[in-house]
């Protein structure tokens, strides 16, 4: 099993498949970093060896990934929320903040749904 930016990949997945699982890093991300250390995208990740492993966290320390970028989008909403501006109003209360209805829907950012009335026996 390979570690890289403090993260196990999963076994038998292609390597483009595995670098996913790190985040900050998609499929365009990973296949730029595969080209990179000049290695094949369909090689499996439990075929990796120690210098592919060396050469791929090398090219990833140049990215901004897992704590870092966690940290970074953090920040950035408690800035907006700390401004109080529409999109920090929005976070604040939970709702959605890229302008999408809430009358009907929104129920994932919203919550489960609050009784308006206390169930009657």
């Amino acid at each position: 099993m390979v570690r890289i930016a403090g993260v196990d990949l999963p076994r038998k997945k292609r390597m483009e498949i595995a670098l996913t699982y790190i985040y900050g890093i998609g499929r365009t991300s990973a296949r730029k970093i595969l080209e990179k250390a000049d290695i094949d995208f369909n090689v499996k990740s439990d075929d990796v060896d120690d210098s592919m492993a060396i050469k791929i966290r090398s090219i990833i320390e140049e990215y901004r990934v897992e704590g870092d970028l966690r940290k970074e989008t953090i920040m950035n909403i408690k800035r907006l929320m700390d401004l109080g501006n529409y999109r920090g109003r929005r976070h604040r209360r939970g709702l959605p903040c890229r302008g999408q209805r809430t009358h009907t829907n929104a129920r994932t950012r919203k919550g489960p749904r609050r009784s308006l009335m206390k169930k009657k026996k």
